[in-house]
């Protein structure tokens, strides 16, 4: 008589307690422009969870939209990874700092012109599956007819959008709150 082995399914995992080890060399992987070049630009913002405390262990990767096509020649790495891509980890206080290529204008797939933003894709321990955002930027006249952005109540886009700290640099900030009254917009995927 043989008997089968009935398969149970187990519960989900999460991933944690210590998101990092493991993933310490995929830290920190910029493909930009140089830093100060023309096009470069730097986010500087902070990862919080629903009291407003930075989150240690977060991982975030910023991707330009429209692939190699909207970038200037050059910017792909030695190790093949593709321009416009940046892969950052948090401090101990939840800080972060990514310098990318400052994306285009790309078309939607019904043809309408979307204004220059990344994609945003956050990793940390807790999670089940990475969290999908977007960033935007303050000084783009684009904004104004975003057919995503339109799409988002208007008490809602400002979690999109960053802020320029220093025209000089290029520098913005833009803070990704996980709960809460200030959460940042995530998309479905």
């Amino acid at each position: 008589m043989t008997t089968s082995a009935k398969l149970i399914p187990t519960s989900s995992q999460t991933v944690g307690p210590y998101f990092r080890i493991g993933l310490q060399y995929m830290l920190d992987r910029c493909v930009a422009a140089g830093a100060g070049t023309a096009g470069s630009i730097e986010i500087r913002g902070r990862v919080l969870d629903a009291d407003g405390v930075g989150v240690s262990d977060a991982m975030l990767e910023f991707w330009t939209p429209g692939g190699e096509e909207t970038l200037p020649p050059s910017t792909q790495d030695r190790d093949g990874l593709p321009g416009g891509f940046c892969r950052v980890g948090t401090d101990d206080d939840g800080n972060f700092a990514a310098k990318v290529t400052r994306p285009i204008a790309v078309p939607l797939g019904d043809g309408r012109m979307q204004a220059p933003h990344m994609l945003v894709l956050v990793f940390m321990r807790g999670l089940l599956r990475h969290l999908l955002s977007r960033v935007y930027f303050a000084d783009e006249p684009g904004n104004a007819a975003d057919p995503v952005l339109e799409g988002i109540p208007a008490e809602r886009r400002g979690t999109l959008i960053a802020q320029l700290e220093n025209h000089e640099t290029s520098s913005y900030r833009w803070n990704v709150v996980l709960q809460g009254q200030d959460e940042t917009v995530f998309f479905e995927w």
